[in-house]
């Protein structure tokens, strides 16, 4: 059964108002309850759980984070970017601005209002919370319940901050609860964060079990070993990775955040994940993705840790799913629900044709109008696909609600610990020590009697470093394509722009048929399989130029024009806003609300 996350209301309110005195320096008068509390592993258990809440929060992951963070990339877009009705573009093509009516919202009392900001605060202040009460009246020591909270609370707070990060760049630093000399802080430098998170999830990899090692961890929605070391790995080559400073993109100039030390941290990692064989890959790429769309939750598979929505938040279907145009047998929500993003047209074209990812990754039809309760697939257009590894058919229920579905987010996957690996192994040990991991990760995309070709003697061709890092890139994008990695990845590796810029050029080529995409038809053709349901497309692969013949029908749209080969300008370009360059907008601007609460302490680069 899903997880709920089930807070003690009183004492989570006890324990929380608290703060309130603390702004003020007031005389603790919660320590008794805090004393109780974090001695105490049940009581304890429901303060961590609370940190959890602000993942559900209105504006926070559920509403706002998630469905707009990581687009747009090379691989990946907002399928309305074109539109100027709204500012949900400017969220996702680097030209948000602070009074972003999507975000500069004014928090409301009890919490739950905001934006990601202030959620993702609150719940830094709660983990800060607990973790200052589990060392003072706890013993949380490896092996023990308490000990096992600790470093749930404390990786709670890396992701909490990785994820501010990921948003804003350089923001303020708070490792205490608060206080009235620390209610109003400047931004820190993000490399001081960096290492006390890096730091934090080292200790937090002694304190948690393993997957399976424990009833805590039995399910992907508890923290575990196999995770906090892979977001551990993720941190390091983020941290000396390229990224916007005020002075321009570079690394990190702090020592300690080096290329050397934290790639070797990553590879170290990595490879304690891969030698536990606590996590593995799901033989299929395609149940892999069913699993997760009827929530399966069981732990020591491919998914390391998933944030835990109840069945009445989240919104990864409603935002990502295969677009259902109207109520049908699937769901009785409403209409339009799912689509708001998918991958680029070119993307389809990027994967060999026999990898068994492109067509779980990509789906070029949405569901259409209902007849007697039941709707087909659609063909659109080429400039619309959808991701096909969020899908609302393969759920285990009838999604009746139209603004949450509670399906889990999968924060990090097997897969990308096997990415990593094979990253830092190439940058510290060359290239044959990077692609046995490359090799894992490709195996599972073909079928047996194809992987002699397109995995052994694909990865053993990239016998210099520079040659297995482009492959490397590749990968991720084939691999981890509306799983919005790819942003912070590109950012990193310092091709941002570069990528940007090269994927528009190849849409203008798709839209011309020139070049690599000469040979993508222009028409369509269709027919249904037996279910009346299921589409059988012909026209998606290059070269499939000739007329199927009977059986099947060609796709027009209502005015008679073949809808597959409209591919505008206007499209294109809204990968990023004409006139703006992505590397200097890299973050979203702290949002006008907060500046102006900020007591003179927040400003905008």
């Amino acid at each position: 059964m899903k997880h709920k996350i089930i807070i003690a209301g009183l004492i989570i309110a006890g324990l929380f108002t608290s703060c309130q005195e603390d702004y003020l320096d007031a005389p603790a008068q919660s320590t008794l309850d805090e004393a109780l509390i974090f001695s105490t592993p049940g009581l304890a258990k429901d303060a961590v759980n609370g940190i959890k809440i602000t993942f559900g929060d209105t504006n926070s992951y559920r509403g706002r984070f998630l469905p707009f963070y990581g687009l747009n990339t090379d691989t990946e877009w907002y399928n309305s970017g074109e539109t100027t009705s709204n500012d949900k573009p400017d969220l996702t093509n680097y030209d948000a601005k602070s009074n972003n009516s999507q975000m500069d919202l004014i928090e409301t009392p009890g919490g739950g209002g905001g934006n990601p900001w202030t959620s993702m605060y609150r719940g830094i202040e709660r983990a800060n919370l607990c973790i200052r009460g589990l060392r003072t009246y706890g013993n949380p020591v490896a092996g023990s319940e308490l000990g096992y909270l600790l470093g749930e609370a404390l990786t709670l707070r890396a992701i909490f901050y990785s994820d501010l990060i990921k948003q804003h760049g350089d923001v303020p630093a708070r490792f205490e609860p608060v206080n009235s000399q620390t209610l109003y802080l400047p931004r820190t430098n993000r490399d001081v964060i960096y290492k006390q998170i890096i730091q934090d999830l080292g200790e937090a990899a002694n304190l948690v079990p393993w997957p399976n090692e424990s009833t805590a961890t039995s399910t992907v929605e508890g923290i575990n070993k196999a995770f906090v070391k892979g977001l551990r790995a993720r941190l390091a080559l983020a941290a000396s990775g390229y990224q916007q400073y005020k002075d321009g993109v570079r690394r990190s100039t702090d020592p300690d955040l080096s290329v050397a030390n934290m790639y070797r941290l990553a590879l170290d990692e990595t490879r304690s994940v891969i030698a536990s064989g606590k996590a593995n890959l799901n033989p299929s790429f395609e149940t892999l993705w069913k699993n997760v769309n009827k929530e399966v939750l069981t732990a020591g598979g491919e998914s390391l840790w998933e944030i835990p929505f109840g069945a009445g938040r989240g919104k990864m279907l409603i935002s990502f799913a295969v677009l259902h145009n109207a109520i049908d047998q699937y769901q009785t929500g409403g209409t339009s629900i799912g689509g708001s993003a998918g991958p680029l047209p070119t993307v389809f074209y990027d994967y060999d044709v026999k990898d068994t990812r492109r067509d779980v990754t990509c789906v070029p039809y949405a569901y259409g109008k209902a007849v007697n309760g039941k709707a087909q697939q659609e063909l659109g257009v080429i400039n619309k696909w959808y991701f096909g590894k969020y899908r609302i058919e393969w759920m285990n229920r009838i999604l009746n609600n139209k603004d949450d579905d509670g399906i889990n987010k999968v924060y990090m996957r097997y897969a990308e610990v096997l990415l990593i690996a094979a990253e830092a192994a190439n940058e510290l040990e060359g290239p044959g020590a990077a692609a046995p991991y490359l090799k894992e990760v490709r195996r599972r995309a073909f079928a047996a009697a194809d992987q002699a070709q397109k995995v052994d003697a694909y990865v053993d061709a990239f016998s210099g470093k520079e040659a297995m890092f482009q492959a490397i890139v590749d990968e991720n994008k084939y691999e981890l394509t509306g799983e919005m990695e790819r942003k912070q990845q590109l950012i990193r590796w310092n091709l941002l722009k570069t990528n940007l810029d090269l994927a528009k050029e190849k849409m203008f080529n798709l839209q011309r048929r020139s070049g690599e995409y000469a040979t993508v038809p222009t028409d369509l053709y269709y027919k249904y399989k037996e279910d009346n349901e299921t589409l059988i497309v012909y026209g998606l692969n290059k070269g499939e130029t000739q007329n199927p013949g009977a059986g099947y029908t060609l796709f027009v749209d209502s005015k008679g024009a073949s809808a597959w080969n409209v591919l505008k300008d206007d499209k294109i370009n809204s990968l990023y806003k004409l006139g703006v360059n992505p590397d200097t907008k890299q973050y979203w601007p702290i949002w006008e609300s907060l500046i102006n609460t900020s007591n003179g302490q927040l400003v905008n680069y």
